[in-house]
């Protein structure tokens, strides 16, 4: 994990953190269960989860990539 940092969501503006947010939520294979949700419920739920702090921002700075990852999924890294 010496390459991955996690970025505290109340260090970034409000716009980029909707983008990084908004990103996850939008990518391709993300599965929310059987009902569809709109954007701005997925967005709402993954901003409770973050503020909660149950979800993370992680920086891999090798892949120059940013990802949300839970708690759990942050320890087994």
């Amino acid at each position: 994990m010496s390459n991955q940092v996690v970025i505290p969501h109340t260090s970034l503006s409000e716009e980029a953190l909707t983008g990084v947010v908004e990103e996850f939520i939008t990518r391709e294979g993300t599965d929310y269960g059987l009902h569809e949700h709109s954007l701005e419920q997925k967005r709402a739920t993954v901003l409770k989860q973050l503020a909660r702090g149950e979800v993370v921002i992680l920086f891999d700075a090798e892949a120059e990539a940013v990802t949300l990852v839970t708690r759990q999924e942050l320890r087994e890294v």
